[in-house]
């Protein structure tokens, strides 16, 4: 990604961020990337499977009911009725969809790692700046795509390391640490910014990162990816500090 794209990525995210604040639209709920949707495909199959499961022992059930009392009746079919309803509402509903807590995140395969990150982007997204929320749709594409170059590659070595730990680590911790800034401070301007800027700003050069290692990726260069991994782990490893470091100012009460 060239200097002039990266800028214009940011400019974009600035903008978007100020047309938001003057009643732009938020983003709605859905899923950012291919992991997490297969996975929420995944858990609809299983409660289908489990509602059509219920609806057949309750049938099941008022069918030996009748053979062995000689027909259930009307008041039997009320109940039946009412015990499909209460089957299909209850396995619909339960279990919910678990979005996985940041220590859970760094664990597993590639895939299990997008997946993963997804799923908690997906969650925190929601009460995200619109455009925050708009990079974070643009990492979830992009998280697709380096999930499948991480799968070729052997999980021990170094470089991939880094790389599981810049999206396993340092994105959530990014979208977390600002998260924790109670909403009245996030307004205040620190540096010249306040903590929304901030965190679009810091999302906007980890797309960026994200679309560099791709590249060196798909180029196989491994020793660049090293070099890379490393500037990565001094420019995020300690306390997300520099664009990513979302500190709120102090609250003067």
């Amino acid at each position: 990604m060239s200097a002039s794209q990266s800028d214009r990525i940011l400019a974009e995210a600035r903008q978007s961020l100020v047309r938001q604040r003057e009643g732009g639209r938020r983003v709605t709920g859905r899923a950012i990337g291919q992991r997490s949707a297969e996975v929420r495909r995944r858990h609809l199959a299983r409660k289908v499977a489990r509602v059509a499961m219920a609806i057949a022992a309750v049938l099941t059930a008022a069918m030996v009911a009748g053979l062995v009392i000689d027909g259930i009746g009307f008041t039997g079919l009320v109940v039946t009725f009412f015990a499909v309803v209460a089957a299909t509402w209850f396995f619909s509903t339960y279990p919910r969809l678990k979005v996985p807590d940041l220590a859970s995140l760094n664990t597993g395969d590639a895939r299990t790692l997008v997946a993963r990150t997804e799923l908690w982007l997906e969650a925190q997204r929601p009460a995200l700046p619109a455009p925050a929320a708009n990079l974070v749709d643009r990492i979830g594409v992009q998280l697709d795509g380096l999930g499948v170059q991480l799968e070729g590659l052997d999980g021990s070595l170094a470089p991939v390391g880094e790389v599981r730990r810049l999206v396993g680590e340092h994105l959530p911790g990014m979208v977390e640490s600002w998260r924790k800034i109670p909403p009245h401070l996030r307004k205040e301007q620190r540096g010249g910014r306040d903590a929304d800027q901030q965190l679009v700003d810091g999302l906007g050069k980890i797309a960026q990162e994200i679309d560099e290692i791709s590249r060196t990726l798909a180029a196989g260069d491994l020793d660049a990816l090293a070099v890379r991994g490393r500037y990565l782990d001094y420019k995020y490893g300690e306390g997300l500090d520099s664009a990513p470091q979302l500190v709120a100012p102090k609250d003067p009460a």
